[in-house]
């Protein structure tokens, strides 16, 4: 891994803003960022620099400065910009300052004062109680058919009594899951990238879990990833289930997740063993707690 000094050796407050920009880039894929979140960050930084380009070093860019950029973008830019996507581009100017004026190439951070402008996102739909026996029984008689088929139902359980996300779930290898723990039947959600170590946790595993695990290794023998499918066939499989079911929701990860998340937050589990089994953050669980609070019926958070 780059040190500092090696990303940031040739910038100063005289340079303009496109090689700070090269730079930050470097550093970005450097820590293991995916990707889409470099493409994300690269493409706010960009717009940044069409504005400040030959008007601005990054020396003499203030929170003034910043702020006007932000109201142009607003009002004065002749392109649509969402409350979600502002909020994205100020996180984004927010942390490029941050991290040249940590790294000591800039004296002060112009963003530091930059006011965020926070946007929830939309309440995520959950099932019901009776539609979560509805969609159980469901993919149970996926198992039941002449030719029985586990699949569904060790997928389906296994997310209402994790709330893992997607990615986690394509994630699992078999040996990530332990049956013979010292604390019960356990099952590990681990990352690949550094960046994203902190969401790494040990979930319990619901021992009526483990007989449809058996049948569905019995039946498709998998030999590394637990469902080794594309993203798109585990959503088909979800959706399968929800028409078996009847329901007129969409059956998803996203929606599993929540209810999981719903479910555990009803029956009075402690708050931050929710954050900490779903993975995120205690700013995420601002959110995901308000979230949860208007859900479950709650007006104001106590």
């Amino acid at each position: 891994m780059a040190d500092a000094t090696s990303l940031t050796g040739h910038i100063t407050t005289a340079t303009e803003i496109n090689p700070a920009i090269s730079a930050y880039e470097l550093y970005l894929n450097d820590q293991g960022r995916s990707p889409y979140t470099v493409k994300a960050f690269l493409s706010d930084l960009n717009l940044m620099s069409k504005y400040f380009t030959g008007t601005k070093t990054i020396g003499e860019i203030k929170t003034e400065d910043l702020n006007q950029y932000f109201e142009w973008m607003q009002h004065e830019r002749k392109v649509a910009c969402s409350p979600k996507t502002l909020a994205r581009r100020i996180t984004t100017s927010k942390s490029f300052f941050r991290w040249l004026h940590k790294n000591a190439v800039i004296l002060f951070d112009p963003a530091e004062k930059v006011i965020q402008r926070t946007v929830m996102s939309p309440i995520p739909e959950v099932l019901t109680d009776d539609e979560i026996q509805s969609v159980l029984l469901a993919a149970d008689r996926f198992r039941r058919n002449k030719k029985p088929d586990a699949r569904p139902y060790t997928l389906l359980f296994l997310l209402l009594t994790t709330g893992i996300k997607k990615s986690e779930c394509l994630g699992i290898h078999l040996n990530h899951i332990d049956f013979t723990a010292d604390e019960g039947p356990t099952l590990y959600i681990r990352y690949n990238t550094p960046i994203s170590r902190y969401k790494e946790r040990n979930l319990a595993i619901s021992e009526d879990w483990i007989p449809p695990f058996e049948e569905y290794v019995a039946n498709y023998k998998p030999t590394d990833a637990l469902f080794p499918w594309s993203p798109r066939r585990l959503e088909y499989l979800l959706e399968d289930i929800g028409k078996e079911a009847g329901l007129t929701k969409h059956l998803s990860f996203d929606m599993c997740r929540w209810t999981y998340a719903l479910t555990e937050f009803r029956r009075g589990e402690d708050h931050d063993r929710i954050r900490q089994n779903l993975g995120v953050s205690k700013i995420q669980w601002r959110e995901v707690n308000l979230k949860l609070r208007k859900l479950s019926g709650e007006e104001e958070p106590s």
